[in-house]
């Protein structure tokens, strides 16, 4: 079974693209992020027409997630259990973002995950993010140790670089989110649950940033992940990053990861 994630950044601006990526490496199952529209906004018959089934969990022109699957798409959730909301007022109610979406794929629990990104160290979104990623570890530790032969992958933008290799620049991020040691140790945390990374290992990049000609010069992040659980990354085999599709003209600003896994 083939799955990928890739953070679209628009699935209305790039669906022509995402329709032709799923073809041309005849993807089982694609977990998108940023499809940056409502539910009923989602280009859904570009989809089906091809064979696939489509789960789509937006509700602004912010966030979004989707999962696009040909193996069957069953049992779908908007939500983990304990995901936290955001306002950035404390006094409101702090509501379910569209960053989490479920379903059972070819039998595989999969997760198309938008961790928050922080923004800032001192603003309350980085608290939140912190939050939400302690909550997801919770979460799976509850899974993992109520059915430790789960096959469960959590795909997604983690907006982490958990090591100083996944940047291109360290020193350009000091004072920033992505690198902070807060952030790193949610996400070694989420290993500790019994996860594992499947995908491409530290400096292979999945993320550059349009500003300064950053794709051009190699400027990239490793930020983007696939999370297996034993059972699942026992079974993993090629992976790789879709380099060239981020260097297609009017690409989005993320690379598609790639994971073949003999289910």
């Amino acid at each position: 079974m083939r799955i990928v994630n890739w953070n679209v950044n628009s699935a209305r601006t790039r669906v022509d693209r995402m329709v032709d990526f799923l073809i041309r490496h005849d993807v089982d199952v694609l977990a998108v992020q940023e499809s940056k529209c409502r539910d009923d906004q989602f280009p859904y018959d570009r989809f089906t027409e091809h064979g696939y089934e489509v789960a789509h969990f937006g509700l602004s022109q912010w966030n979004g997630v989707a999962i696009i699957s040909r193996v069957g798409l069953e049992d779908v959730q908007t939500q983990f259990p304990g995901q936290p909301g955001f306002h950035k007022d404390a006094d409101t109610e702090q509501a379910i973002e569209a960053r989490a979406i479920g379903a059972v794929c070819g039998g595989v629990r999969v997760w198309s995950l938008y961790v928050p990104n922080g923004r800032e160290i001192a603003d309350p979104h980085y608290d939140y993010k912190l939050r939400w990623l302690y909550a997801l570890r919770n979460h799976v530790a509850d899974v993992l140790r109520a059915n430790p032969e789960e096959k469960l992958v959590l795909l997604g933008d983690y907006n982490i670089a958990p090591t100083d290799q996944d940047v291109w620049d360290v020193s350009a991020f000091e004072g920033r989110t992505h690198i902070t040691e807060p952030e790193r140790a949610a996400y070694q945390q989420l290993l500790e649950t019994g996860l594992a990374e499947t995908n491409p290992g530290p400096g292979v990049f999945t993320y550059w940033d349009y500003k300064g000609a950053r794709f051009l010069k190699g400027e990239g992040m490793r930020i983007d992940f696939q999370l297996a659980s034993p059972a699942l990354a026992a079974v993993a085999g090629e992976t790789f990053v879709d380099v060239e599709e981020r260097g297609g003209k009017g690409a989005s600003d993320h690379a598609p990861v790639i994971v073949d896994y003999a289910v």
